[in-house]
């Protein structure tokens, strides 16, 4: 079997977590920026997805756009690239606030205090903590949501699919990991 070569980047994932506050007016300026730069980020080595959790209307202005790597150094690569420079420079007019980011490997972001460095708690701890939290809203959400797309003449499976796993990942980034996490610290970092 072939050791793979000591200048070889280890495929462990990381993540780059974006923050876009956006001025009034200016979303759908934001949007079709969005557009051109999730085609050019699309293009980058070691690119594997993306999501955007849009703000909610009259609520938030803010954009959190998550962008999975197959390496810290891919991830890297992409955030100084002069390509992003550019597409952030053109960015610039419709945003409240700088450009802020921030760097994980896998889903750790969740894990890890605001503005600390910490030690990232073991894998496994992760594994359950996520996994306990998803467990309850794969049943409860789909028993909510499900029934009122029905009421709707909804009933495809493929399109009933995307407000359920929607209103879990927005569940999951604003209300139950950031609360959820401050429960378990003391147990995620033992």
């Amino acid at each position: 079997m072939s050791q793979p070569s000591p200048s070889a980047p280890e495929r462990s994932g990381a993540t780059v977590v974006i923050t876009h506050r956006v001025l009034p007016g200016r979303h759908d300026e934001y949007e079709e920026w969005l557009t051109e730069i999730g085609a050019a980020c699309r293009g980058s080595v070691g690119f594997l997805d993306h999501q955007i959790i849009r703000p909610i209307q009259d609520l938030s202005a803010t954009y959190t756009v998550v962008i999975g790597f197959d390496t810290a150094e891919h991830v890297r690569a992409w955030v100084e690239s002069e390509e992003r420079r550019v597409l952030i420079e053109k960015a610039k007019p419709f945003l409240q606030t700088d450009n802020a980011y921030a760097i994980h490997s896998g889903l750790d972001f969740w894990f890890m205090p605001t503005g600390v460095r910490a030690q990232e708690p073991v894998r496994w701890k992760q594994f359950l903590v996520i996994w306990s939290a998803i467990y309850p809203l794969s049943f409860g959400v789909p028993l909510l949501v499900v029934p009122a797309l029905a009421q709707l003449g909804i009933v495809n499976r493929a399109i009933v699919t995307l407000p359920v796993t929607a209103i879990m990942v927005g569940l999951m980034v604003y209300v139950v990991m950031p609360r959820y996490t401050k429960l378990v610290r003391k147990w995620l970092f033992t």
